[in-house]
């Protein structure tokens, strides 16, 4: 099983959908993170996140949504913002049984995305479209 994809050895998408529903669940419910998806229905937004990460992870591209840079502009993401959500993406990986290295590997390819997600000033931050509002959410 050498040549096999990430996601082949994680089990398939099945699993991306049942660890993205953990972790949703823990978004959804935290105090600071759940502020910024107010408007986004949850299961949405773990289709969406699992069919981003399928293709990823060495699966076909099946995700139509924006990429990350676009789809984010308009949320004042700072550093300790994405690490609380990257240890929720952690601890539901864990909670998943997603194996350590299979885990660690996953990490990565989300870590990725980290330059294109943070901002180190709310004027980086732009509206998405001329209705959109600027997602800003001070740490509760």
């Amino acid at each position: 099983m050498e040549d096999s994809t990430l996601l082949e050895k994680l089990g398939g998408k099945p699993v991306l959908d049942r660890v993205h529903k953990v972790f949703y669940d823990k978004i959804y419910d935290h105090p600071w993170l759940k502020l910024f998806f107010t408007v986004v229905e949850q299961k949405i937004i773990e289709s969406q996140q699992s069919d981003f990460m399928v293709a990823n992870m060495g699966g076909p591209k099946i995700y139509s949504g924006a990429i990350p840079k676009n789809g984010h502009k308009h949320m004042y993401i700072t550093e300790e913002l994405f690490e609380v959500r990257a240890q929720l993406l952690r601890d539901s990986l864990k909670e998943c049984n997603v194996p350590d290295d299979l885990a660690e590997l996953w990490m990565r390819i989300d870590q990725a995305f980290k330059k294109s997600l943070v901002k180190n000033d709310l004027s980086e931050c732009e509206k998405r479209y001329f209705t959109d509002e600027i997602l800003d959410f001070p740490k509760p």
